[in-house]
């Protein structure tokens, strides 16, 4: 069952961006949100003037459960190498 929430907000087409996930109808990768939020900038920063005033908060929030999608369907492996 496809996600609605992802899919009102977030596409991913090979012919926009390399195919990286991207806001809809932009050319702004998700993971430029993401980066912004992990560097402590504000959601209300992020849809601001400075950075992204053509998205809106319910974009990040978008990008925060992307993210957390993601991290739920992925299998973590360590390559950890005795000494």
């Amino acid at each position: 069952m496809e996600d609605p929430i992802l899919h009102k907000y977030i596409s991913a087409d090979p012919q926009i961006c390399h195919g990286k996930p991207c806001f809809r109808g932009t050319r702004i990768p998700v993971y430029l949100v993401l980066e912004l939020l992990e560097g402590g900038i504000s959601a209300a920063e992020i849809v601001g003037e400075d950075y992204y005033p053509s998205l809106t908060l319910d974009h990040v929030r978008a990008a925060l459960h992307f993210a957390a999608e993601f991290a739920k369907n992925q299998e973590f492996v360590s390559f950890e190498t005795s000494r």
